[in-house]
């Protein structure tokens, strides 16, 4: 069963619309702020459209198993079941979508390109790549609330409240600025817009990945990390 399905999917939906660079253009000037919810980047991103089958709810935790989320589903409406950009279309996990999804857009552009939706897809392995080198779930909130983040490490958590999202001009803390710099070549985002999608994602990661509002799944989260990285690493390369 999995936890991301739900944000993955959707995430790779907007990707994969050929509507969403001009809908949700990247390299726009923008002022990097603290934002509650799903923020500014991932709220434009998951906020919904026509081509999505509902609007993404972050307080709704759908489980589905992982073969019902194959890329000739998430395709199908945005290219009639047809094949855009040179990809394979074929069922796979989580990590085989969005490696997938990646993998097209660095071989029809010569980099992942696209809008503020590839901008995210092309975040999810930063973001669950940073969450497995701090030791999983419960390592990397404990790196989180130490680092004086406990306010809104507690509200990712939470099955009642909107997440509280870091501040993106500290997000140089958590993430490499190397990572960084080359999220934003691949893209064509500016360095803003990297960092504020950074802030506003990985509470969302959490607060997807603790569905009962604590760590009682930890074990479960952190195999649906490890295997999502896996799959990522086969179609796209050894991540850092």
């Amino acid at each position: 069963m999995s936890l991301l399905g739900n944000l993955v999917s959707q995430v790779a939906r907007s990707a994969m619309d050929p509507e969403d660079a001009q809908r949700n253009p990247v390299n726009q000037r923008m002022t990097p702020r603290r934002t509650g919810g799903l923020g500014d980047i991932l709220g434009s991103v998951l906020g919904g459209n026509s081509n999505q089958a509902r609007d993404y709810n972050p307080q709704r935790y759908e489980r589905q198993t992982d073969n019902n989320f194959g890329l000739d589903d998430i395709l199908g409406g945005l290219t009639g079941g047809g094949q855009r950009g040179g990809m394979t279309s074929s069922s796979g996990g989580l990590g085989d979508i969005l490696g997938s999804v990646l993998g097209g857009g660095q071989r029809s552009r010569g980099g992942f390109g696209g809008g503020k939706g590839m901008l995210v897809a092309a975040l999810l392995p930063m973001v669950l790549s940073w969450i497995q080198r701090n030791g999983g779930l419960s390592g990397a909130l404990s790196k989180i609330t130490g680092m004086g983040y406990d306010n809104q490490a507690r509200s990712w958590l939470s099955n009642n409240e909107d997440n509280d999202n870091l501040d993106p001009n500290e997000v140089n803390r958590l993430f490499d600025e190397n990572e960084i710099q080359q999220v934003a070549a691949q893209t064509g985002a500016n360095d803003t817009e990297v960092r504020q999608g950074l802030a506003e994602l990985l509470p969302e990661v959490m607060n997807q990945l603790t569905p009962n509002g604590n760590l009682d799944n930890e074990n479960e989260a952190n195999q649906e990390i490890d295997q999502i990285v896996s799959q990522l690493s086969s179609r796209l390369g050894s991540l850092k």
